[in-house]
């Protein structure tokens, strides 16, 4: 039987507690913000730029007056989509009475919608305000919709580095745009 990892004690990291580290440097090229649209205005922002492509090509599952349902390029699970402002506004404090109805609505149709398609049995729903809260693009206000299921946070991700999406994008968009 097999006693797992050496852990190796490092001097200079700090008091030494009860925690154990995972440490994930695969994931600082998403920190660092490669390929992330720089500045605050709208030049270069996938979310100005995704609602003037085709549904199909722009991972647009539906659209609204205000905001529009679009996939997540980098999907923690199967399903997870952003419900997005057409507007270029950075803080939830700055959407409309009409931006703020149409978001929530969204979301619960989006919920309805994935509920009906795939059987999810939860969700994380979250706005990270800002990049210290972890926005991977801040400048333009994003809602993130995850499905979850019982099981679905298992070794693949954290031992094997790789997350395990049983259908592509594509695939995923026609489903949940067809029961929207």
């Amino acid at each position: 039987m097999s006693e797992g990892p050496e852990l190796v004690e490092q001097q200079g990291v700090g008091v030494q507690d009860a925690f154990q580290r995972l440490w994930t440097p695969h994931r600082m090229a998403y920190i660092k913000g490669q390929d992330k649209p720089d500045g605050d205005g709208d030049t270069g922002c996938p979310f100005c730029r995704i609602p003037s492509l085709d549904d199909k090509t722009g991972l647009i599952v539906a659209r609204g007056e205000t905001v529009f349902a679009v996939l997540n390029l980098y999907p923690y699970n199967p399903g997870h989509l952003m419900v997005v402002p057409y507007r270029h506004v950075a803080d939830y404090t700055e959407l409309t009475v009409e931006e703020t109805r149409e978001v929530a609505e969204f979301t619960q149709h989006a919920m309805k919608v994935i509920r009906a398609v795939s059987g999810a049995h939860g969700f994380n729903i979250g706005l990270n305000q800002g990049v210290i809260a972890g926005a991977g693009i801040a400048a333009h206000l994003h809602q993130h919709l995850v499905p979850r299921w019982g099981g679905d946070a298992n070794f693949m991700p954290v031992i094997g580095q790789t997350k395990v999406l049983p259908q592509l994008l594509g695939e995923t968009r026609d489903l949940l745009a067809d029961a929207w």
